[in-house]
């Protein structure tokens, strides 16, 4: 079974692309190519169940066993020792990363509290995004009294585009709500 996002994709996305920018190949339209899932727990330096309690609901929401991340310093004033855990990661490519980029855009993110869009200045230069979010209440999967901590996360989108121009006009064709400046 496809994705849903991605059927979008080859059937109306790559040919307004191929449109938009004049690509006479269709290996050269951008493309999805991976989202990175990130939370960041400083916290966890004091108490280490929090990183359970993290990975659980990161697997929960992305559908995949996170990568639980380490400090790679030791840091004296942050308490921090290297090789303590201080975070996970999911990196999901494929369909699971499609669906992922679905429930976000179409479910996630309108449940956000008075949500006008996400901001288009978030691209780093090479055509890739990323978004913050405050809290992971806005994903369904997560039930309130089941969480002991609000955390937030962090989501990359990586594309092929080249320029930012391009990777804006991939996540607009692809339905990002992006906000009217």
């Amino acid at each position: 079974m496809k994705a849903r996002l991605r059927e979008h994709y080859v059937t109306t996305v790559v040919p307004a692309l191929t449109k938009e920018f004049g690509y006479t190949n269709t290996n050269a339209v951008p493309r999805l190519d991976k989202v990175t899932v990130n939370i960041g727990l400083g916290e966890a330096t004091q108490n280490p169940k929090l990183i359970d309690g993290a990975v659980a609901e990161m697997a929960s929401i992305c559908g995949q066993k996170p990568v639980i991340t380490k400090a790679r310093k030791s840091i004296a004033a942050f308490k921090l020792r290297e090789g303590m855990s201080i975070g996970c990661m999911v990196t999901l490519r494929g369909q699971r990363m499609y669906e992922f980029l679905d429930r976000l855009m179409n479910v996630a993110l309108p449940r956000v509290r008075d949500f006008r869009g996400v901001s288009s200045k978030s691209f780093d230069g090479r055509g890739n995004y990323t978004l913050g979010l405050k809290d992971q209440f806005i994903f369904p999967e997560i039930s309130y009294e089941k969480v002991e901590k609000v955390k937030g996360m962090n989501v990359s989108i990586t594309t092929t585009a080249g320029t930012d121009a391009e990777a804006l006009s991939l996540l607009k064709h692809l339905g990002m709500p992006f906000r009217q400046n």
